[in-house]
This record gives C-alpha cells, sequence and structure tokens, in this order.
C-alpha cells in the first residue's frame, strides 16, 4: 500500500488523494470534497459526515490495497510534466465543453423551466462560474505554469530562478487557490439545485443529456482543481515560493 496511509487525527483529505488518486473514489462516495476542501482532517470530514473514521480508513486502505500504476502517480511528476498534463487534459476539457454546456442549460430551461425553477438559477451559475474560468485558465496558462516551468528549468540548470518568476509563483499562487475556492462553490451550488443531477421525471432526452455533461464537467473540475491545489501549488509553493 502507499505509504500515505492516513491516521484519522491528522491526515489531511487533500494529502491522502494527493497521495493515491485511487482514495478519490472513496470520498466522492461519502459526499466528502478532497479538492477545495483538502485542508481538512480525516477525523473531521468523519465527523462532519458521520462517518466512522476507522471505517472510513478500511475503506481507504482496501482502495490502495494493490500497487497503482505509475502513470497515476502524480505526485511523482515534475512540476512541468503536471502542468503539461493539466493543460492538456483539464485546460482543454473546460474549453471544450463550458459553452456547449451553458447553451444545453439555457435550451431545458427555457423547455422546462416553468416546472422547474432551479433551471434559471443553474444557468446563472454556470455562466458566472464559465466566465470566471476562462479569466483563469489565462492566468495560468500564460503567466504562473510558465514562471513555474521557468523555475524548475533553473533548477536542474544549477541555477537560481528568477526573483520576478519565485514572486509571480507565490502571488499568483495564492489568488489561484482563492479563485479554485469560488470555483468550488459554484459547482456545490449547481450540484446542490440539480440535486446530485438526478433526473426528474419530466425530463426529456435534452434534459437527461445536460445533467450528464454537467455532472462530466463537474468531475473533471474536481480531479483538475485537486492536482493544482494538492499537488502542484504545495510542491510548487514549498521549492520556490519561500525565496520572495
Amino acid at each position: 500500500m502507499h505509504e500515505a496511509t492516513p491516521t484519522p487525527a491528522t491526515t489531511k483529505i487533500g494529502d491522502i488523494v494527493a497521495g493515491d488518486y485511487r482514495t478519490a473514489a472513496v470520498f466522492e462516495k461519502h459526499g466528502i470534497d478532497f479538492c477545495c476542501g483538502g485542508s481538512v482532517t480525516l477525523a473531521a470530514a468523519s465527523a462532519e459526515m458521520a462517518i466512522d473514521p476507522a471505517a472510513l480508513a478500511r475503506e481507504l486502505e482496501a482502495a490502495t490495497s494493490v500497487p497503482a500504476r505509475r502513470d497515476q502517480d502524480y505526485a511523482s511528476w515534475t512540476l512541468t510534466r503536471l502542468i503539461s498534463h493539466i493543460t492538456a487534459i483539464h485546460h482543454a476539457f473546460v474549453k471544450a465543453n463550458t459553452a456547449q454546456n451553458a447553451a444545453y442549460a439555457r435550451k431545458i430551461a427555457e423547455v422546462h423551466g416553468e416546472h422547474h425553477p432551479e433551471l434559471a438559477q443553474i444557468v446563472t451559475a454556470f455562466d458566472k462560474m464559465a466566465t470566471e474560468l476562462m479569466v483563469h485558465l489565462k492566468q495560468e496558462e500564460e503567466v504562473v505554469f510558465p514562471a513555474i516551468k521557468r523555475a524548475e528549468a533553473a533548477g536542474r540548470a544549477g541555477s537560481a530562478p528568477e526573483v520576478g518568476d519565485v514572486e509571480t509563483i507565490a502571488h499568483g499562487v495564492e489568488a489561484l487557490v482563492r479563485e479554485h475556492d469560488e470555483v468550488g462553490a459554484a459547482l456545490h451550488e449547481i450540484r446542490d439545485l440539480a440535486m446530485g443531477y438526478g433526473q426528474p421525471a419530466d425530463a426529456c432526452a435534452t434534459y437527461v443529456l445536460t445533467y450528464q455533461r454537467l455532472q462530466a464537467f463537474d468531475a473533471d473540475l474536481h480531479k483538475h482543481v485537486h492536482l493544482e491545489n494538492n499537488i502542484l501549488f504545495p510542491r510548487t509553493t514549498e521549492r520556490f515560493a519561500r525565496a520572495v
């Protein structure tokens, strides 16, 4: 089993998932937020959800009882490799699906809104989140991520990172994590309005498809934020930001 075996009193949720992403399925099963809520300890999360912490620990151990695939050991990757993965997989997913998801949500709100007023609220929440996400991704791709990659390259070359890059990392990461909290709140709002994405009895095919797409967007963004909040940014801050 992975060396990050959890101890309920002290281990943070985000650290457990960062150590082995297979544990994410256990937390998702119990409705425990491991990305934006990753700083909560296993004991505190268990108490909040009224779950026996020893039983939860056993589930986590069972989920990691066989060796993990090396291509899922994100914590062992270089920062540059992790950034490339996040950009190619998760940023690309957001960009490819945001506009279409918004269009589907507006369509079912127009057709079913009279009997399901929550749909209009979902449209508003998703549109606001989408607008902010585009700005967020641009800041990552054009400012913070390049600074991290340059700093890591300098370290490989035996040089100190540029002061400007270190300052960009320190202040940029802080802002990005704060924005992740806002994204997480928006996802919770949409999920709650959609009643966990369960379809009502009068849902048409487009309604079902829309909720499926929103749920997939939610799941991908959850992993996306986890990789940044619990792996990329802590490792980056530990290596570079303290040099400011």
